[in-house]
């Protein structure tokens, strides 16, 4: 694994944890709440989330195409950031 490989599957590995957690924490904070734009946090987060997780697997474990691993990614962070972006106007 040459070391900017090492450096990427690192970062990605970060991004998976932090975004877990975040999914996590909106999502038993909707539990808790019943609140509809904590859940759309709570998706669209776990969308961008997902979106890393695929690429990466795409990437190092199927060894996919790269530009088709990144395609995959920016569609689910895109997604990803329109659902945040919803969640920050539906009202409660």
């Amino acid at each position: 694994m040459s070391g900017f490989t090492t450096l990427v599957v690192g970062l990605k590995t970060i991004t998976l944890v932090l975004g877990g957690l975040i999914t996590y924490f909106s999502f038993k904070a909707y539990a808790r709440t019943g609140s509809p734009a904590l859940r759309a946090l709570a998706i669209g987060f776990g969308a961008v989330t997902l979106g890393s997780l695929l690429a990466g697997v795409a990437d190092q474990v199927l060894l996919a195409n790269r530009d088709q691993a990144l395609v995959v990614e920016s569609l689910l962070t895109a997604l990803g950031f329109a659902v945040i972006t919803y969640s920050l106007y539906v009202s409660e």
